[in-house]
């Protein structure tokens, strides 16, 4: 069974930072995708970045220049970066993954428990 674990969120004022972190453990054969996603109190949940496992990056048009994903797939890690953040950011951000866990397996999507990100003076 993979778990994914989420760190980094937190309270913070506007134009401030926060760096997130979510580990993928378990069996993991190979890594699809790894994103982040948020959540604001009424909204529906959104894509915010994800990056593939070769590298390629997506970013949602509200959250471009301000916000950097990076992975590592040694340590089948993530990491959303955020910079210049805005009330506008406040969400539950949670983080997702389709993976492989064995070579013969189909890939599935797994989903963090979520991690609360406030930005407000």
């Amino acid at each position: 069974q993979v778990q994914l674990m989420e760190s980094g969120g937190g309270s913070v004022q506007p134009g401030g930072s926060l760096r997130l972190s979510c580990a993928a453990s378990g069996s993991i054969f190979s890594i699809n995708i790894m994103g982040w996603y948020r959540q604001a109190p009424g909204k529906e949940r959104e894509l915010v970045a994800s990056i593939t496992g070769s590298g390629r990056t997506n970013y949602a048009d509200s959250v471009k220049g301000r916000f950097t994903i990076s992975g590592d797939n040694a340590k089948s890690t993530v990491y959303l970066q955020m910079n210049s953040l805005k009330p506008e950011d406040t969400a539950v951000y949670y983080c997702s993954t389709k993976l492989r866990e064995r070579f013969d397996s189909v890939a599935t999507d797994y989903w963090g428990k979520g991690t609360s990100v406030t930005v407000s003076s």
